[in-house]
């Protein structure tokens, strides 16, 4: 019943949910000639910051700009003497947030407005400071923001306290974006532009760049973990299925993110001649379109992405090359057969991304069905929300409203996602929910997407907007964080912290439940799921 509608028309809040900024490192952090590592493009040198060592925008691959438009990336130049890397380098080309978003939403989140460049190819390491010379489990984290904003050097993803406080090297990384990461040319133009997964092949390049260096910052290249949230965990989802990351990584996590299908080939094809077409372009004039500035591509992809334009979409791709097959559907990929993985959601996810909706709140069982219909593009609306009004009868339609969605785009695929993980018997999956629920505004948004990012990065310090005071966010934090390096060690989340959590089956279907008293349920959301399978 996943939609890309309703995908279309939230991915902008929801880019901005899960993509908080309150603070950066300070250049006044200590620095220091024993800060500098090898690499094999030259040295770099980091800086000391929370007791750890990071190195800061670190060029993986070279500026994607003019001919090297919508190519597959190479690898940055070298360079000679010593490169500082005390601060975060270029975010990719992208749209503003939207300035629809309610005040309630406003007062919690900010977002970044960090310089932007097609010279964007950038990422960050955090090591400890303690025993540099060990090989240390490493987290390679995906940003948010869906395929079209967002960056690796937001401040919720400050890897200092996680590498400090758990003995491992985090890794975030930039790579391209919206029309630029994802305009498919190889129906149009011809072969050499026939990837149109340039985006995901930025992040290929980016594990490569671990595999080479990340010995040097400490780093075990044999034990590397993607993880990721909303966006962030589709992008993992992606890789697990792309036979060039075959071997870049060993574990995977996937947060609020459950990528099973990407777009046919015919609507990426589509979407080519649509922009063409805006553009007063003939199909095969691809120097002007390399000499278009970004901003003005990215606002038109932007707009045309949006609900309404004809389908429209500028996202990772079955291109044949790249990724071969759907890459969750209607099977796991056979490529990644042997990773373990840890999937998970939250109670609540869409009560924050809901919030601009203006009858928020007050709506009533009619606009509710409206809004059912539309956003699932479905005409099964009344026996929809007649199932969930059964399931859930004290609920209000706004409430009905984030439970359907909520089931549709995160619940239910995350389930999926885990069996047919399961069915390939060759490595474990963990299935977990956060349960817990923020006290903000009054408690209204529950447990709403992105309340698990300051969680397992340990930055409750600068989340108290979303999270609120007294001990509950901490102790969030250490349980989520401890069962997210313990899988990242070993493949397995379970910790002293937890109740005994097993793997996922289908027989038994055990769900953590991540609260402050967690506890392990078995088939926790097996209405729902039996009624979307019945659909």
């Amino acid at each position: 019943m996943m939609r890309r509608t309703f995908l279309k028309q939230t991915s902008s809040l929801a880019a901005g949910l899960a993509l908080t900024t309150f603070s950066t490192i300070s250049i006044a952090d200590a620095v220091s000639d024993k800060l500098v590592v090898d690499t094999d493009n030259g040295k770099v040198r980091g800086k000391s910051a929370k007791d750890t060592q990071a190195f800061l925008g670190i060029p993986y691959g070279a500026p994607t700009g003019g001919k090297a438009r919508f190519l597959p990336p190479v690898k940055a130049q070298a360079w000679t003497g010593v490169r500082d890397a005390f601060a975060y380098g270029n975010r990719a080309p992208q749209n503003a947030m939207p300035t629809n978003i309610p005040a309630e939403v406003k007062q919690l989140f900010r977002f970044s407005s960090d310089p932007m460049s097609e010279d964007c190819l950038v990422l960050n390491v955090w090591t400890p400071t303690a025993n540099r010379n060990a090989k240390k489990p490493v987290l390679f984290w995906c940003h948010g923001g869906g395929f079209a904003i967002g960056s690796g050097q937001e401040p919720d993803y400050d890897g200092a306290n996680l590498a400090r406080d758990n003995d491992v090297v985090v890794v975030t990384v930039n790579h391209r974006l919206n029309v630029l990461g994802y305009l498919y040319l190889g129906d149009v133009i011809g072969d050499e532009y026939a990837t149109g997964n340039a985006g995901m092949l930025d992040l290929v390049l980016a594990l490569e760049w671990v595999r080479t260096n990340i010995a040097n910052f400490g780093g075990d290249a044999n034990n590397v973990t993607i993880f990721g949230q909303s966006g962030g965990g589709a992008k993992v989802s992606m890789l697990l299925a792309m036979p060039s990351a075959q071997g870049l990584f060993h574990k995977a996590i996937i947060m609020s993110g459950p990528g099973l299908k990407v777009t046919p080939r015919d609507m990426a094809t589509n979407s080519a001649d649509a922009l063409f077409k805006k553009l007063d372009l003939s199909k095969n004039d691809l120097r002007k379109l390399q000499e278009i500035p970004a901003e003005q591509l990215v606002a038109l992809g932007g707009a045309m992405g949006r609900a309404g334009a004809g389908g429209l979409s500028f996202s990772p791709l079955v291109d044949g090359r790249s990724l071969l097959t759907q890459p969750w559907d209607p099977i796991a990929p056979a490529g990644s057969a042997n990773v373990p993985i840890l999937i998970g959601s939250t109670k609540d996810e869409m009560t924050s991304l809901l919030m601009a909706d203006p009858k928020y709140g007050t709506m009533t069982n009619e606009e509710l069905l409206q809004r059912v219909g539309f956003m699932l593009e479905t005409k099964d609306a009344n026996k929809i929300v007649d199932f969930y009004r059964k399931l859930y009868p004290q609920h209000t339609p706004t409430d009905l409203l984030v439970d359907i969605t909520t089931s549709t785009y995160m619940t239910v695929g995350s389930i999926q996602l885990a069996e047919r993980k399961f069915a390939q018997s060759k490595a474990p999956v963990y299935l977990y929910m956060v349960t817990w629920e923020t006290p903000v505004l009054g408690g209204m948004m529950r447990s709403p997407h992105g309340i698990d990012l300051p969680l397992v990065f340990d930055n409750t310090d600068i989340a108290k907007g979303l999270l609120g005071d007294g001990p509950a966010p901490q102790k969030m934090s250490e349980l989520m964080s401890k069962s997210f390096v313990a899988f990242a060690r070993t493949g397995n989340p379970n910790h002293a912290g937890l109740p005994q959590w097993p793997a996922f089956s289908t027989e038994t279907r055990a769900t953590l439940h991540f609260d402050v008293n967690p506890t392990v349920v078995n088939d926790p959301n097996k209405a729902e799921r039996l009624f979307w399978a019945s659909l």
